[in-house]
C-alpha cells in the first residue's frame, strides 16, 4: 500500500508520526468507455477554453473565482492557510461513537506509526479501546479540511472521515407521513416481525454479487453467447391491509426458519 499523507497525530503533549494508508477499495467492475462503432477507447482531453489546444497536467494548476476573476493558488497557498493542521491530526475531543449518525460517515483510512512513534500509538490505540470512546480531530487533507473519527479496529487504529453539518440536507421539503397514521396494532406486529428477523450483524455474509454476475454475462459475451434478460416476477400482497401483510409476513419469517 502507498501512503497517502504523513504527519503526526497530537494527543495532549504526546504527539505520534504517523502515515495514512487507504482502508477500503472498490468491488464493482472497472468498465471503460468505448464507441460502439469500433470499440475505440474513449478517451478525455483537458482542452484550454480559449485556444481549444489540449494541456498537459504540469502546466494544470487550480483557482478560485472571485468577483469575476481568477486568483490562481500556490501549493504553499494551501499550506499557509493551516499550517498545523497540513500536518498534525489534533485530537483533543472524545466522544461515544453511538452519538454521531451514520449519515455522517464517509471515508476511512488506516494509521501506521512511525518506529519512533510505535509506543504512544499502542498507548493511544489501547486507551480508545479501554474507554470505549473515539476521537474527533480535524486536519487538512488534499487541500480541504477534513473532520475526523479515531477509533481502533484490532490492533490497528482507523481514521473515519466525516461530514459537516452544513454538508447534510433538510428535510423540509420531502412529503413524510406523520407518526399518527400508525395504528399501535399495526406498530407492535412491526415491531414483532423486526424482533424475528434479528440477528448478530456479521458483514462477512454479505458480498458484492451484482458485480460477479456482471463478470460472468461479460465472459459469457467475450465467448460469442449472448445474455438473457430473465422475467422479473413481482409478487403482490393478496390483501391491501396492513395488519394482513403483516401477519403474513410473520407466518413466512416462521416457514422459512423452520425449514
Amino acid at each position: 500500500m502507498k501512503a497517502i499523507w504523513k504527519g503526526a497525530i497530537s494527543f495532549g503533549l504526546v504527539n505520534i508520526p504517523v502515515k495514512l494508508y487507504s482502508a477500503t477499495q472498490q468491488s464493482s467492475l472497472d468498465l471503460d468507455m468505448v464507441d460502439p462503432r469500433d470499440m475505440s477507447h474513449i478517451k478525455f482531453k483537458r482542452i484550454n477554453e480559449d485556444t481549444g489546444k489540449e494541456v498537459a497536467w504540469e502546466h494544470i494548476a487550480k483557482a478560485y473565482k472571485l468577483k469575476e476573476q481568477y486568483v490562481l493558488l500556490d501549493p504553499e497557498d494551501f499550506e499557509a492557510a493551516a499550517p498545523e493542521k497540513s500536518k498534525i491530526i489534533q485530537v483533543d475531543h472524545f466522544v461515544n461513537e453511538s452519538d454521531i449518525d451514520t449519515i455522517f460517515f464517509e471515508n476511512s483510512y488506516y494509521i501506521e506509526p512511525e518506529k519512533s512513534g510505535a509506543k504512544a500509538y499502542a498507548l493511544m490505540r489501547e486507551a480508545l479501546a479501554k474507554s470505549k470512546k473515539v476521537g474527533i480531530a480535524q486536519f487538512v487533507l488534499r487541500t480541504a479540511e477534513a473532520l475526523t473519527v479515531l477509533k481502533p479496529r484490532g490492533n490497528v487504529l482507523v481514521l473515519s472521515k466525516i461530514r459537516f453539518a452544513q454538508e447534510i440536507r433538510e428535510t423540509d421539503e420531502l412529503n413524510l407521513p406523520a407518526a399518527s397514521e400508525v395504528k399501535p396494532a399495526e406498530l407492535k406486529m412491526a415491531l414483532a416481525l423486526i424482533k424475528q428477523y434479528t440477528s448478530p450483524f456479521s458483514i462477512d455474509k454479505f458480498k458484492d454479487e451484482y458485480a460477479a454476475s456482471l463478470l460472468k454475462i461479460i465472459q459469457a459475451k467475450a465467448k460469442g453467447k449472448k445474455s438473457k434478460v430473465p422475467t422479473l416476477k413481482v409478487v403482490h400482497s393478496k390483501s391491501k391491509d396492513l395488519m394482513e401483510q403483516l401477519k403474513a409476513s410473520l407466518q413466512k419469517s416462521k416457514s422459512s426458519k423452520a425449514s
